[in-house]
């Protein structure tokens, strides 16, 4: 019997292709409809709705590759969870912006809001994923479906959805999810929550967290070396510039690959595979 001591360093059933970004079937819209500022994160300044100068003419980034280095390393965090290929391919019907009569600027208002939907899709498909959440299933099945659809709704209609609402109504379900799987952990049920706690460079290393709900916390260059997060719950967590080096984050309930990106880890650093290794953690 597999017991938290020695499960495998995987989410069950990963993360589908469709909510995983696809550059290659985007028209670059993260590089165009999101705005920057000048920062550790950010070598310009950049307005909404204006392309990035490093944006090439066939939607590609130019500096890829070399993007931390250039001073650009909020774009290495960035995650759409697949919402920009959706709008360029599915919702646009395959139209570039660079053509459209608005200049694309239907499209670059609907990249937040479409990437708000897939991030809840990303949510729910671990839900449904997660064997100790099995009671939970049909209702999960429910909420895909609710969300599935407003994925397909035209551009007027997704601009007039009340995102807030559509995020109240499937807190709950994870909610439930996260205490189920958590109580799995040793103590999970008496372990002391973290849910929403200012932990901006707490020293954590080493320390046992193991089924803790960090749900909105603030991990700021939090120091976790070597700290055991196994199924802890992430969800909205902060974890930029966290030292992960060494740490156990086996089946880490929603953490994501921007979480990941955002922080510091190592060959040591156990994740599930599905959210890829970040370039700079070597």
């Amino acid at each position: 019997m597999t017991t938290t001591e020695d499960a495998p360093a995987a989410r069950p059933g990963g993360e589908p292709p469709l909510l995983r970004a696809d550059c290659a079937n985007c028209f670059g819209l993260c590089c165009v409809a999101l705005a920057f500022t000048r920062s550790a994160d950010f070598a310009d300044d950049k307005d909404a709705g204006d392309p990035c100068r490093n944006l090439a003419a066939d939607h590609r980034c130019g500096i890829h590759a070399g993007l931390r280095d250039a001073g650009y390393r909020g774009c290495t965090v960035y995650d759409c969870f697949g919402a920009g290929q959706h709008l360029s391919q599915v919702t646009f019907g395959g139209r570039d912006w660079r053509g459209a009569q608005d200049g694309g600027r239907a499209m670059f208002a609907a990249l937040p809001r479409m990437r708000q939907l897939h991030e809840l899709l990303a949510y729910l498909t671990e839900v449904r994923a997660r064997p100790a959440a099995a009671a939970l299933h049909p209702a999960a099945d429910r909420e895909l479906a609710r969300v599935r659809a407003l994925t397909a709704l035209a551009p007027d209609a997704l601009a007039g959805l009340d995102l807030d609402a559509e995020r109240a109504a499937v807190n709950p379900l994870l909610l439930r999810a996260s205490e189920l799987v958590r109580a799995a952990a040793p103590d999970g049920r008496r372990r002391p929550g973290r849910r929403g706690a200012d932990l901006l460079g707490a020293r954590l290393r080493g320390a046992d967290l193991r089924g803790t709900d960090f749900r909105g916390a603030c991990l700021i260059a939090a120091d976790l070396r070597g700290a055991d997060l196994r199924l802890a719950d992430l969800i909205g967590a902060d974890l930029r510039d966290a030292d992960l080096r060494g740490a156990d984050l086996t089946g880490a309930l929603f953490l994501t690959r921007s979480q990941v990106s955002a922080a510091r880890g190592d060959a040591r650093t156990r994740i599930a595979a599905d959210l890829g290794r970040p370039a700079h953690w070597s």
